[in-house]
C-alpha cells in the first residue's frame, strides 16, 4: 500500500480525546440551561456519559486497553492519579474532627448491619474511605443560583470549608484501621506497635508534615505573588493559573515524600489566601480560568468514574441499595444533630443541622481513598480471611456509594427547587430573587 494513501487510526487515545472533547463542547453549549434551569452540575451528566460509553455498554472508553500490554493494577493506578489531580486543583481554591469520628463509626455500623460477614476492622477501613464530604459534589449546594437563593451564606461557606478540609483529615482514620488490621496476628503487643506506628507514621509524618509543607509552600507563594505584583512582573494569565501550578507542584512533592498531598494542598490554599488579597485580586481580574479548569477536570474525572464502575462484583444490589439508604440517613445527619449546638454562629436550628447533614455527598475523595487502600494491600496475604474479605468488598461498596451519592445528591437540587416553587418558599435574606414565571434562564 502506498504511503500516500489515507490511513485510519481509531486507537484508544484518539477515541478518548474525541469523546472527551465532544462531550465538553456539547455540555458547554447548554451549560447555563443545565446549571441554572435544571440545577445539575457536571458530575451526574459526566458519570452517566461514562457509563453509557464504558466497557459494559458501548465499550468506547475502556481503561483496560489504555496500555499494551495491560500493566498490573492499571485501573487502580489511573483512578488514583485522576482523583489526585481533580482534588489537587480544586482544593486550592472547629467541630470537624468530632463530627468526622461520629460519621466514621456510623458509616462502619451501617456496613456491618448490611454486610454481617464482614469483619469489624474491615468495616472500619471501608467506612473511613467514605467518611469525608466530597469538595466537588458539595459545590452544588454551596454555589450556584439555587444556593444563592435559598441557602444562607453562613451554611454555604461552612459546607465548602468543611468539604475542603475533611477530605484530607479522613486519612488518619483509614490508616488507624489498616494498622490495627495488620497487627492482629501479633496480639496485644502488636496492637501497641501498630498504635505507635500510626502515631509516628500517620499523625506526625503523614499529617503534620503535610500541614507544615502546605503552610510553608502557601506562605512563600503568597509573599512571592505579592512581590511580583508590586514589581509588576506577573501578568493576568500567570496570576490566575498560579493556584493550579502550585497545586500540581505540591502533588508531585508530597507524592515523592510519601505524605498527604490532600492536607498539604488544602493548607497551602489557606496560606495563599490568608489575608484575602489573593482572592480579591482574582475577582478584580475577572477570574474565569480556574472555574474553566475545574469544569474540565470534573467532566473528565466523573466520566472516568462512570467507565470503571464495577457492576458485577459479588455483592447483591438489594444489599448495596439498603446500605446506600442507611448511609444517606445515618452517616452524617446524627453527627450534625449532636454537634450543631457547638457552632451556633453557623447552624442555628435542628432543621439546618438536618439540611447540612443530608448534603454530605460521597465522591472523588472516596475513590481516592479506595485506591490508596488497594495500594496498601497491593500483595495481600490471601490466607488471611479478613484481608481477602476486605479486598472483595472494598470496590463494590465504595463505588456503589459514590454512584448512589452522585445520583441522589445530583437530583436533590432540581427536586428541592420544584418543591420550593410549589410551596412558594421565599429566598433567604440577601439571596437572589426568584425568577418570574416563564423567564428564561
Amino acid at each position: 500500500m502506498s504511503t500516500l494513501e489515507p490511513r485510519t487510526d481509531a486507537n484508544d487515545l484518539n477515541v478518548v480525546v474525541a469523546v472527551l472533547g465532544g462531550f465538553m463542547a456539547l455540555y458547554g453549549l447548554i451549560a447555563v440551561k443545565i446549571k441554572t434551569a435544571w440545577y445539575l452540575g457536571e458530575a451526574l451528566p459526566a458519570m452517566l456519559v461514562g457509563i453509557l460509553l464504558g466497557p459494559y455498554l458501548a465499550d468506547l472508553l475502556n481503561a483496560t486497553r489504555w496500555a499494551v500490554p495491560p500493566a498490573p493494577n492499571q485501573l487502580d493506578e489511573i483512578a488514583l492519579g485522576v482523583m489526585r489531580i481533580m482534588i489537587a486543583i480544586q482544593l486550592m481554591t472547629v467541630c470537624l474532627v468530632p463530627i468526622m469520628i461520629i460519621m466514621w463509626f456510623c458509616t462502619s455500623g451501617c456496613i456491618l448491619a448490611t454486610m454481617p460477614d464482614l469483619p469489624f476492622l474491615s468495616a472500619l477501613v471501608i467506612g473511613a474511605c467514605v467518611t469525608s464530604t466530597d469538595p466537588i459534589l458539595s459545590q452544588a449546594i454551596a454555589k450556584g443560583a439555587f444556593a444563592e437563593r435559598y441557602v444562607p451564606a453562613r451554611l454555604r461557606e461552612q459546607i465548602s470549608a468543611e468539604a475542603g478540609a475533611n477530605d484530607g483529615f479522613a486519612s488518619p482514620f483509614l490508616m488507624l484501621a489498616i494498622n490495627l488490621m495488620t497487627s492482629r496476628p501479633a496480639g496485644e503487643q502488636g496492637v501497641g506497635i501498630a498504635m505507635g506506628n500510626w502515631f509516628i507514621g500517620t499523625l506526625v509524618y503523614f499529617v503534620l508534615l503535610a500541614v507544615a509543607v502546605g503552610a510553608v509552600a502557601g506562605t512563600l507563594a503568597r509573599f512571592a505573588v505579592e512581590f511580583a505584583l508590586s514589581r509588576k512582573w506577573i501578568n493576568t494569565e500567570g496570576y490566575l493559573l498560579f493556584p493550579t501550578a502550585l497545586g500540581l507542584f505540591i502533588v508531585g512533592c508530597c507524592g515523592a515524600m510519601g505524605t498527604s498531598d490532600l492536607l498539604a494542598r488544602f493548607t497551602a490554599g489557606c496560606a495563599l489566601n490568608w489575608d484575602g488579597r489573593f482572592l480579591a485580586e482574582s475577582v478584580r481580574r475577572h477570574d474565569e480560568v480556574n472555574s474553566s479548569v475545574d469544569a474540565i477536570l470534573n467532566l473528565g474525572g466523573f466520566m472516568y468514574i462512570g467507565t470503571v464502575l464495577p457492576w458485577h462484583d459479588g455483592i447483591t444490589y438489594p444489599r448495596l441499595l439498603a446500605l446506600s439508604f442507611m448511609v444517606l440517613l445515618l452517616r452524617r445527619i446524627p453527627a450534625l444533630l449532636l454537634m450543631y449546638r457547638a457552632m451556633p454562629r453557623v447552624v442555628r436550628s435542628w432543621r439546618e443541622a438536618v439540611f447540612m447533614g443530608y448534603f454530605g455527598p460521597i465522591g472523588v475523595g472516596a475513590v481516592y481513598y479506595l485506591q490508596s487502600t488497594r495500594h496498601v494491600y497491593f500483595d495481600p496475604d490471601l490466607s488471611d480471611p479478613a484481608s481477602r474479605k476486605l479486598l472483595e468488598a472494598l470496590s463494590p461498596i465504595v463505588y456503589f456509594l459514590v454512584f448512589f451519592s452522585i445520583v441522589v445528591h445530583g437530583l436533590s437540587i432540581p427536586l428541592l427547587n420544584l418543591m420550593y416553587w410549589y410551596f412558594d418558599v421565599q429566598p433567604v435574606e440577601g439571596g437572589m430573587p426568584r425568577l418570574a414565571a416563564g423567564e428564561a434562564t
